[in-house]
């Protein structure tokens, strides 16, 4: 069973393992709490909280075990956490990884002598895969959240979180398989009961969730979201307790939140956070749960992303912190309006990115045009300022975001 004995025995054994990730005060996730705080484990060894339950559980094996090597399925991280570990104890290292991971995550892995299998699916098909070649194989599973050595080794983020900061009243822990989550709301939940564990989950792959919701552990048909690392259709079995147990409540997050919320890590920070490390800063920054006047902490859990989708990653945090803005706009097609548009825009302080004009064929006005305008803009109060001033001069707005 998970005691807190295991989980400080993970941290004595990781000290030669893991980075310290000493918590980061930031004024700019939320105003309304009290201090909000960041467990940068981006910044840990491989990008990514996953090294310390991997590590663990391998530096427990028998020599024997040691000596047929390791296989695990990964989205990534847990996929370069095992290989890590597998390198640093000379034995080999067979990961199944679903074949839509991150390029980066994938090469990454490789670079640490692990051997890859790619499996056409998500996560949990890489698992089934695994599953059969560990019959093969004859090789030790590295489960990645739903074993009791690998979960005691994410609780010492628990452990960590309080030995610097005791006064923290909220946690806000991503949740994929729930491995992370189970082991730092036990060990925050025995080291102090009134700390409030909120675990935090994608919109598109909300299974612990909706799984506490209907008190039985259920499979989601499909997942699909940035947040690849927690992009789970089912928890685990321990985990499922544990979070029962010991988390107060879990919430989502849509894309477009988890997007904002890299941004603003980004921008404020300079930290760079995959979609599932910034799960829990999103749900502090859109007030999932009330924090006023609250000590808070997120857990950035990796930095992993993929860089080729980063710009998307950020226009869609723009957009959504009201950085920019697009708007379709009916107007007469006629000489002047363009100009007088661009006035309107132009007195309201917004800067012009992009216009596209179309003539309007279901227009009852056959003289009208649509013009599509990306503006850049300071926040959701400055757009809707520009919207009220570009119908305030007559110009009709068909859509606006």
């Amino acid at each position: 069973m998970l005691t807190l004995d295991l989980i400080y025995r993970a941290s004595t054994v990781l000290q030669d393992v893991i980075r310290k990730t000493p918590l980061i005060h930031t004024d700019k996730i939320n105003p309304l709490a009290n201090n909000v705080f960041l467990k940068p484990e981006n910044l840990q060894v491989t990008g990514s909280f996953k090294v310390r339950g991997a590590g663990f559980k391998i530096s427990q094996l028998s020599d024997e075990e040691k000596s047929h090597g390791v296989i695990a399925c990964s989205a990534g991280n847990h996929a370069q956490g095992v290989a890590l570990a597998a390198r640093r104890y000379g034995i080999p290292a067979l990961i199944c990884m679903p074949a839509g991971a991150p390029i980066s995550k994938v090469e990454a892995t490789r670079e640490m002598g692990a051997e890859i299998c790619l499996v056409p699916g998500v996560y949990d098909d890489a698992y089934a895969k695994a599953m059969q070649l560990n019959e093969e194989k004859h090789m030790t599973f590295i489960h990645p959240f739903d074993d009791e050595q690998v979960i005691a080794g994410q609780g010492s983020i628990g452990m960590e979180i309080l030995g610097e900061n005791p006064n923290i009243d909220v946690v806000f822990v991503p949740i994929g398989g729930g491995g992370l989550a189970s082991g730092v709301a036990y060990a925050l939940k025995t080291l102090n009961p009134s700390v409030r564990v909120i675990g935090v989950q994608a919109q598109g792959a909300a299974s612990m969730a909706r799984s506490l919701d209907h008190n039985q552990i259920e499979s989601l048909a499909s997942v699909l979201t940035i947040a690849d690392g927690i992009a789970v259709k089912e928890p685990g079995i321990h985990t499922f307790e544990l979070c029962q147990q010991y988390v107060d409540e879990v919430v989502v997050v849509s894309e477009d939140e988890i997007c904002a919320a890299i941004l603003a890590l980004i921008e404020h920070h300079k930290l760079i956070a995959e979609g599932a490390g910034a799960v829990a800063v999103a749900a502090a920054m859109f007030n999932k749960v009330d924090i006023t006047g609250k000590n808070v902490c997120c857990i950035v859990s990796g930095g992993n992303i993929d860089v080729t989708i980063l710009s998307r990653v950020i226009n869609r945090g723009l957009m959504k912190g009201g950085r920019t803005t697009e708007m379709v706009i009916e107007m007469p097609d006629r000489p002047g309006s363009l100009m007088g548009l661009c006035s309107v825009i132009c007195r309201h302080g917004a800067n012009i990115i992009s216009i596209h004009h179309e003539r309007n064929g279901e227009s009852p006005d056959v003289n009208s045009c649509n013009l599509r305008v990306v503006l850049e803009t300071r926040n959701a109060d400055h757009v809707r300022d520009i919207h009220i001033g570009v119908e305030a001069a007559g110009y009709t707005l068909l859509h606006g975001k």
